[in-house]
């Protein structure tokens, strides 16, 4: 497993995301690394040192689910623990499908998938409600931000695995769930950051974020 922390800038766009509807959406990427070193993404190559680096495919979200409902907790609890809006809506996608319900197999539950001693901790009462829960997985997700010194690959990992088991093993734990789950939420991050806003394409710049087995 290895990591690094090469600055790497992300550009996409989403078009055509229309919920209820049931059909793929494709968009080629292009890269090219500069003289700096730095690596340039996008799917719009605006010279002819972009080279082909990924088919893409994207899959709609299936009709029914509203992404966008627990928008306005969202935001409340990101202003307040200053974590990125778009972050917070990747982790409760990984974690719940937006199902304030959830449970897993293993006892965690609600939007972020808190476990109760976790809640409790973070003085959640009541992990089925959507605010309060929201509330608590961000302020965690604020913490472990800070113990990691803002690296999110491993911030997500210990969200997922435990604090425990990144130190256990100096990083990413070798769980394929684990794994999986960081990748994942990247993806998500990333997919969220590009969604247009106000008529602009959004570009976010984060590192490290590259994780390899």
């Amino acid at each position: 497993m290895n990591f690094f922390t090469k600055p790497v800038f992300l550009a996409a766009v989403l078009c055509g995301l229309t919920l209820g509807v049931l059909s793929p959406a494709h968009a080629d990427i292009y890269r090219y690394t500069d003289e700096n070193g730095v690596m340039h993404i996008t799917n719009l190559p605006t010279s002819p040192d972009y080279k082909l680096w990924i088919k893409e495919r994207r899959v709609i979200i299936r009709a029914g689910i509203d992404m966008t409902k627990y928008g306005p907790l969202i935001q409340k609890a990101s202003d307040r623990y200053k974590v990125d809006y778009s972050l917070v809506k990747a982790v409760i996608k990984a974690e719940s499908n937006f199902n304030h319900r959830a449970v897993s197999p293993k006892g965690a539950q609600g939007l972020m998938q808190l476990m109760p001693k976790t809640a409790s901790t973070l003085q959640v009462r009541d992990s089925f409600e959507p605010e309060s829960n929201i509330e608590g997985g961000v302020k965690y997700l604020r913490y472990l931000m800070n113990v990691y010194n803002g690296h999110l690959p491993l911030a997500l990992a210990a969200y997922n695995a435990g604090e425990k088991a990144v130190a256990k093993y100096g990083g990413i734990p070798p769980y394929t769930e684990t794994q999986g789950y960081v990748r994942r939420v990247m993806a998500l991050y990333k997919q969220y950051s590009a969604e247009p806003k106000e008529g602009r394409t959004a570009i976010v710049s984060m590192r490290p974020e590259v994780v390899s087995d």
